[in-house]
């Protein structure tokens, strides 16, 4: 009998902003390690575990940078049987966004962490924009980008066997009742349902027989009057240190947001952002295929 081990990766959504239990977060992740144990499928055989050890590397504001250069290595030396990685959105939210940069990254943990054997968790996301209430303009091009980044996840996620949620839309965002009150993080109930939603995908594929993750909050939710003074004093400055770099370029975007309006040719930025997609993914398939050879 051993532990299995479960290592999480990512941003402050996986690191569990907007769940705090005693002095900091707790979230999806850590919800969902108490529902693995006692017992993972290894192929056709069952092999028993007594235990749990998670562990989370995931840190706010992280970008997919950050997860190939510290938090991969970190990962790779738990030798870990799960691995979560869920991350992305940051990347959206700065000027030096590149579809293809984050491809490549992806595709560099994604290709480490299964090579080394781990089962792999995923999830597409909602866009920040859409989330945040912004004005139409303002909104598509971080819309558009995100579309991006969950194309370039699902494709990977295919391409390595991951477990992939598709958590990028559905009742669950748009439940206000689900979100914290910035607007970007899961509330409790919010991180319960993600949990709750991976812990069914690995009991399908027989990785989960643990107790599923109970979808009522163990904690009352904060009153108005808390997650208004929360926003205004610490909400609203978590945002804007993650999009200060960015507002000179989106003011640019939604300026070309708006031209292509009135011309009727907005399809053109989809279209061009299409093509960034199946760039990035055909490059990493040429560096996948020139690194085998």
């Amino acid at each position: 009998m051993r532990p299995l081990r479960f290592v999480a990766l990512g941003d402050s959504l996986t690191e569990g902003v907007g769940d705090p239990v005693g002095e900091g977060w707790r979230g999806w992740a850590a919800l969902l390690a108490a529902g693995l144990a006692p017992s993972r499928a290894s192929g056709a055989a069952v092999e028993s575990v007594e235990s749990v050890e998670f562990r989370n590397l995931a840190v706010s504001g992280a970008q997919t940078r950050d997860v190939l250069e510290r938090q991969l290595p970190a990962a790779l030396a738990e030798r870990p049987d799960i691995a979560s990685v869920v991350i992305g959105v940051n990347d959206t939210l700065r000027c030096t966004f590149d579809i293809h940069a984050v491809a490549g990254r992806l595709d560099e943990v994604y290709a480490a962490l299964t090579g080394q054997g781990a089962v792999l968790l995923t999830a597409c996301l909602p866009d920040p924009g859409t989330m945040l209430g912004l004005p139409g303009a303002l909104a598509r091009p971080l819309a558009r980008r995100q579309r991006a980044v969950n194309a370039v996840v699902h494709a990977l996620s295919e391409r390595y066997g991951a477990v992939h949620l598709h958590a990028a839309e559905g009742d669950w965002v748009t439940d206000r009742g689900m979100w914290s009150a910035d607007r970007l993080h899961p509330g409790e109930r919010g991180h319960r349902q993600l949990a709750l939603h991976f812990h069914a995908l690995l009991a399908q594929a027989g990785l989960a027989s643990g107790p599923v993750p109970s979808a009522v909050p163990e904690f009352p939710g904060p009153s108005r009057s808390a997650s208004l003074w929360w926003l205004a004093t610490s909400g609203t400055g978590w945002v804007a240190r993650r999009c200060t770099d960015l507002l000179p370029q989106l003011l640019g975007l939604a300026a070309s947001e708006v031209r292509h309006r009135v011309r009727g040719t907005g399809v053109r930025l989809d279209l061009a952002a299409s093509r960034a997609v199946a760039a990035a993914l055909a490059g990493v398939a040429v560096a996948d295929q020139a690194d085998a050879a």
